[in-house]
């Protein structure tokens, strides 16, 4: 089984490249943010709920992701040869979460790659995206605090998965095909 992490900012382009990953490797996806933008798009009591943080640039709180994350992560497993978690683990607490789960349901973690990308390309990324995208975290002001939040709740994951020396880190700059070229360099050196 391949069970990789998708890592970087907001806008650092995970959501495309986890498509490009799960079309190559056949995993299944589990995106946290998509999962979220669903429910609150069925206006579901948890949508209502993420939406109160989300439209405010803060994380949804780590109790509420992880059992998003426990109903999701077993469910037709047999289909596909692993996941991608894009959006999951942010934070330190949900890292280790994540791996007692795993370790319940005899998985690991294969690797978690981060995509890094410097703030500037990164707001105008997201300020691109946000002419079309409709998504009402896709501003300037939303922006820097969400990579604010990144910056100081998010980096104590990546430390984590240095420690169990399952990270690899790419450059987010370039075409999508270059970036695509770059991690699967690293997911193929783990199959």
């Amino acid at each position: 089984m391949l069970n990789i992490i998708l890592f970087g900012p907001p806008g650092s382009g995970k959501g495309t490249q986890s498509d490009l990953i799960v079309e190559k490797y056949k995993l299944k996806h589990l995106s946290t943010g998509d999962i979220l933008r669903d429910e609150i798009k069925k206006e579901s009591e948890l949508g209502k709920i993420a939406e109160t943080y989300i439209t405010q640039g803060n994380l949804v709180p780590d109790k509420m992701i992880i059992d998003i994350l426990l109903n999701k992560i077993d469910n037709d497993q047999n289909d596909y040869n692993g996941i991608i978690l894009d959006g999951f683990p942010r934070t330190l607490v949900q890292a280790e979460a994540l791996e007692e789960i795993l370790n319940k349901h005899n998985k690991k973690i294969s690797v978690l790659i981060e995509i890094n990308i410097d703030d500037e390309a990164l707001i105008e990324r997201v300020l691109t995206r946000g002419k079309t995208s409709g998504r009402a975290d896709d501003n300037i002001e939303t922006m820097k605090k969400r990579l604010n939040i990144y910056k100081t709740q998010s980096t104590p994951a990546c430390e984590f998965y240095k420690k169990l020396n399952k990270y690899a880190a790419i450059d987010g700059l370039g075409t999508i095909d270059e970036v695509f070229g770059r991690i699967s360099t690293i997911i193929d050196s783990k199959l």
